[in-house]
């Protein structure tokens, strides 16, 4: 038995030998230079934690929930048991460095979901087949659909474990969450995760956290014009290395630049993928900061030194003046039409709390029976946590260089 000593949960427990060898690979352990907040840190300076951390964190509510249901008299074998960890220690190993960025710019229409699959897939042949019924958990193609709703729902153990280990970084308050609460409360009904009828409340805080923590956290201004920052840069990136240009770049990162990868649909494309990670874009915005390239010099410096484009917020879309004022203040830089719109942008926010008509909470009241958590909650019913909130924003540079 292996013992791990994490700050949100204390000692977390590796018990199957195919779990520390999965722990131990190399696509798993990139996961150590991948961080989990992206560019939060520009706002949080204690925000650098890892998905490595969180996948750790995953696999120990996932440990801790398969004891509680045992407990209640909900049959899962050793096999089930095994997969279900799997699953959820593997979910996210899929991520690229600053995911969304990435998502966008380099490997476009590419869900990290759908990467998590692939080297899942890969994994499985490389462990003869031993990953084959956390896949089909994964996929929400086994039987039992509670072991699913687990790994990806609603109210699922990712959730609880980035809502927890984000506030505590972050150290936002509002996004800790009872996660032990919630998941002693947990039940299975028909092969469906129920929450008991005494667990609600601490449902709805879960959802009132996760309402906040976007709005506060993940969705904040200054992050939220970094990430997008990052993602124009990519693509100006690519822009150049199509036109010739010489660039200093780390070869796992250049493969990326000089392809039009619309999908990883090989092995060799999968492994390549498998050597990006945070350092790679660091390294590279350190050396595009003294490059001749106007653009690349400047926004590889303002990511670099924080000093970023001004971002204002507001719930109705910028109209066309408003952006052009914006564009005239820079008519010094001369910059062309093109260089221009990555110092003016628009753009729009979205935040749902839950999403009814998919993956349903469900309670169980002590009479036996199961409904929704919408028919249940009054908090459910007096605020639509189901109703998805829009903002929009307008991003500029300020006048003067």
């Amino acid at each position: 038995m292996t013992l791990l000593n994490d700050p949100i949960y204390g000692f977390i427990h590796i018990n199957a030998p195919i779990i520390f060898k999965l722990l131990e690979h190399p696509f798993f352990q990139r996961l150590r230079r991948i961080t989990q907040m992206g560019l939060s840190s520009l706002v949080y300076p204690g925000a650098r934690h890892s998905r490595f951390e969180h996948a750790l964190g995953c696999l120990h509510l996932m440990q801790k929930t398969i004891g509680i249901l045992r407990e209640k008299g909900v049959s899962i074998n050793n096999n089930e048991a095994l997969a279900m960890q799997i699953a959820i220690l593997l979910h996210d190993i899929g991520h690229g460095p600053f995911s969304h960025a990435m998502e966008n710019s380099l490997v476009k229409g590419v869900h990290h979901e759908s990467l998590s699959l692939q080297f899942m897939s890969y994994l499985n042949k490389e462990f003869d087949g031993q990953l084959t019924l956390a896949i089909s958990i994964f996929q929400n193609q086994y039987q039992r659909k509670f072991m699913h709703q687990l790994v990806s729902g609603q109210i699922d153990l990712d959730r609880m474990d980035y809502l927890k280990r984000d506030s505590f970084y972050t150290a936002a308050t509002e996004g800790n969450i009872n996660s032990e609460r919630i998941i002693t409360m947990f039940n299975v009904i028909d092969d469906e995760l129920v929450i008991e009828e005494k667990g609600m409340h601490s449902v709805e805080k879960f959802l009132i956290a996760r309402r906040l923590m976007y709005w506060q956290v993940y969705l904040h201004k200054t992050s939220l014009v970094g990430e997008l920052l990052l993602e124009r840069l990519l693509i100006h990136v690519r822009k150049l290395y199509k036109e010739g240009v010489e660039l200093n770049t780390p070869k796992s990162l250049t493969f990326f630049l000089n392809h039009d990868t619309g999908a990883i649909d090989s092995e060799e494309l999968l492994n390549r993928f498998a050597l990006l990670d945070d350092y790679d874009i660091i390294s590279s915005l350190k050396e595009w900061q003294h490059h001749s390239d106007f653009v690349l010099k400047d926004l590889s410096s303002r990511i670099l030194n924080r000093d970023l484009l001004k971002i204002h917020i507001k719930n109705s879309p910028f109209t066309e003046p408003e952006i052009l004022e914006k564009k005239a203040l820079l008519s010094s830089w001369k910059l062309n039409s093109e260089q221009l719109d990555n110092y003016v942008f628009t753009g729009s926010i979205s935040n749902q709390a839950y999403v009814p008509d998919t993956k349903t909470i469900k309670i169980l009241k002590k009479s036996g029976q199961v409904s929704s958590l919408q028919e249940q909650s009054e908090l459910f019913i007096r605020n639509s946590f189901s109703n998805i909130e829009s903002k929009f924003y307008l991003c500029f540079a300020k006048p003067s260089l």
